[in-house]
């Protein structure tokens, strides 16, 4: 239950599988991440000609991975439904045909959508070069990325034995017990899936127990990468304004202090200086915003502290 003054938000079952997408479509940075940008529905086909349609892709032009995306509500039975269903996208994905309706609907996109071009150029991607480098991400497998109500141990075995990387996000609805139309839904902090096998295979394969999703600033001070008292840095400047820095002061609890606001997120505290900057955008990864005096990011001093581990 979530309270707000006299409010009670109360956890509630999506109505539909469609309603479940909208608020993924409508919030999908959160998911995939701020370098990410959304491609709707497509018909693809598998190499016999059957047809199937995915609920969109994603792709991430920081990270060069692409997402095979379909919302789930898990009372859709894993077996019967979930699992045929995705792996019949998955080999109809992987086609040549396939992939260049991809790339067609991404190329449409970023000539049409503002805010896609705007991705590509903060990744100094230059138009010429845009259809290139969506063909070099999509000649990768993709992800599957399920954004889904609930997250059963069927669902999570189903996921490791898949060949392909998988993530999980759970996304949960909350509606206000005294109006039904007033309604919460919840999403994960700092882009974390519930499962992601990439990460688990990483976990085995190495000597810790951590991911980087489990990584926190007060790790870092702890371990020695960061003080407390520390100043981090970032840099932006907004498409018609002009370049700001901004410093961000690490407390005790591992918090940041900007622009005289406490955040316990990185990326939060990246995010009110970007739209003090005058952006308009919703999400930035604070992990690779800001950065040390000797120029590191914090991202990078998380990989040596996994390194380490």
């Amino acid at each position: 239950m979530l309270i707000f003054g006299e409010k009670k938000f109360i956890k509630t079952p999506f109505n539909s599988e469609e309603e479940l997408e909208r608020v993924v479509i409508d919030n999908y940075e959160h998911i995939f991440g701020p370098t990410s940008f959304y491609l709707p529905k497509a018909l693809i086909k598998t190499g016999d000609g059957t047809g199937t349609i995915p609920d969109g892709f994603a792709i991430d032009l920081a990270s060069k991975k692409w997402y095979l995306v379909e919302a789930e509500l898990l009372h859709h039975n894993v077996w019967g439904h979930i699992a045929p269903q995705i792996s019949k996208q998955v080999i109809a994905s992987l086609q040549a045909l396939s992939k260049k309706i991809i790339e067609d609907l991404a190329v449409d996109q970023y000539q049409k959508d503002q805010s896609t071009k705007e991705k590509f150029e903060e990744q100094g991607i230059k138009e010429i070069d845009v259809r290139k480098e969506l063909s070099d991400i999509l000649d990768k497998e993709p992800i599957i990325g399920l954004p889904i109500d609930l997250v059963s141990g069927d669902l999570k075995e189903w996921a490791r034995t898949l060949k392909y990387n998988v993530k999980l996000w759970t996304i949960t609805k909350y509606v206000d017990f005294n109006d039904k139309n007033s309604i919460v839904y919840e999403f994960p902090e700092e882009f974390r899936p519930t499962l992601d096998t990439e990460e688990e295979q990483e976990q085995e394969t190495g000597s810790g127990e951590l991911t980087r999703y489990d990584v926190t600033i007060s790790d870092l001070i702890e371990k020695e990468y960061l003080k407390i008292g520390d100043k981090l840095r970032m840099s932006y400047k907004p498409r018609n304004g002009n370049k700001k820095t901004y410093e961000a002061t690490i407390l005790e609890d591992g918090s940041l202090e900007v622009l005289g606001q406490i955040f316990s997120s990185p990326s939060y505290a990246a995010l009110a200086g970007i739209q003090d900057a005058g952006s308009d955008r919703k999400t930035v990864n604070g992990w690779t915003s800001w950065k040390t005096k000797p120029n590191k990011t914090i991202a990078e001093l998380r990989d040596e502290f996994l390194d380490k581990k």
